[in-house]
């Protein structure tokens, strides 16, 4: 039992990693999505983070449900000016701008009704 639960672990562990991440944040796109009043959906995450990869996995949904809305993200590790920027100190932040508003911030959150609930505040 005790190597089928570690054998288990191992496995789902891997999974959670093979989400596909990329940092498509920059500058230039979120300031003129500001100026434009969208509504911004910012994910920080890092490669070896489940629950990272988690809320990613929702966040990709997110964006084929939610047309009209930016998504923006980042790997935090390696883009530190970023973080710093947008006042992000964990992984596992979302933010929500509705233009230059910050409508919402949320930490390690992994349902995705809440985490929907979320972006809603932003449109």
């Amino acid at each position: 039992m005790k190597k089928f639960l570690i054998i288990f672990f191992t496995l789902t562990t891997i999974n959670a990693f093979a989400v596909e991440k990329k940092t498509t944040f920059t500058n230039e796109i979120f300031l003129e999505a500001q100026k434009l009043g969208k509504t911004i959906v910012i994910n920080s995450w890092s490669k070896n983070c489940g629950s990272c990869a988690m809320q990613t996995k929702i966040l990709n949904d997110a964006e084929k449900e939610f047309s009209d809305i930016l998504f923006l993200s980042f790997e935090h590790t390696k883009n530190r000016k970023i973080a710093k920027q947008l006042n992000i100190d964990f992984w596992t932040t979302i933010l929500v701008y509705k233009g230059d508003k910050l409508v919402s911030k949320t930490m390690g959150q992994l349902e995705k009704s809440v985490i929907y609930s979320e972006i809603k505040k932003g449109i």
